[in-house]
């Protein structure tokens, strides 16, 4: 009976995580080689910047916090800017910590929870049913490792790459932006009408007096409570057991 639990190993599993896992690792892989470019003006080894990408898998965080210690700021300053700028990801894990199932030891929550991010989010709650930590762990055993050895790259190089080639290298990851929610927003026209609704509003938010002046995180996570919440009161999705009542 343990082998049908929805945590149970699964090689299966494993090996699609690892599978879809691997763009996300290039992408990573490129976006953080202009990270490490100016983790290296900050003043960071290879080794130091190995270990900051390691423990934060955040190409916005990472980015700030190596801006604040380029200019020599205190620890508390950097943790507070880091804590704000990975806000969104703490919306993220709440949503991910529904679609476990509720006998799922807590070790399972407590290791993804250490590599949330945007593309690795996408891919786990696209999944239907309960949530095999196996498959995201798949995925991490790529992502992690690219984005670190990718920063530590970065700092080696250094300039000697112009940086606007480099940057261009990033691009790949707007590619895995559009997989991500294309599929779904091709099955479900509320879907597709709220991913438009939030680009329409995220660009309006840019340049509206006051809401443009907050960070893009703090934006992002505004958007995000005001649109998923107008989506579930306006298109409430129906329950298993309200599905099987209809049929």
């Amino acid at each position: 009976m343990s082998s049908q639990r929805s945590y149970s190993f699964s090689r299966q599993v494993l090996v699609n995580g690892i599978r879809d896992g691997i763009p996300i690792g290039l992408g990573y892989f490129a976006v953080s080689f202009s990270l490490g470019i100016a983790a290296r003006k900050a003043g960071l080894s290879p080794f130091q910047g190995f270990l900051a990408s390691l423990f934060n898998n955040a190409s916005a965080g990472e980015y700030a916090a190596f801006t604040l210690i380029a200019a020599n700021a205190g620890y508390l300053q950097v943790a507070i800017i880091t804590l704000i700028a990975n806000a969104r990801y703490l919306l993220m894990s709440c949503a991910l910590a529904q679609r476990f199932s509720p006998d799922t030891p807590f070790f399972h929550r407590f290791l993804i929870g250490y590599d949330v991010t945007d593309e690795l989010f996408g891919i786990t709650i696209a999944r239907p049913g309960w949530l095999n930590p196996y498959y995201t762990y798949g995925a991490i055993l790529v992502a992690a490792p690219a984005w670190s050895i990718g920063t530590a790259l970065g700092i080696i190089a250094g300039n000697l790459l112009p940086l606007r080639a480099v940057s261009a290298l990033s691009v790949a990851l707007y590619g895995m932006f559009l997989a991500i929610i294309i599929p779904p927003a091709r099955k479900s026209r509320v879907v597709a009408g709220l991913v438009a609704v939030s680009f329409f509003l995220s660009f309006i938010c840019s340049y509206l007096p006051g809401i443009s002046t907050l960070s893009d995180g703090t934006r992002t996570i505004l958007l995000t409570v005001l649109i998923s919440c107008a989506g579930a009161i306006l298109f409430p999705v129906k329950t298993e057991e309200e599905n099987a009542d209809v049929q």
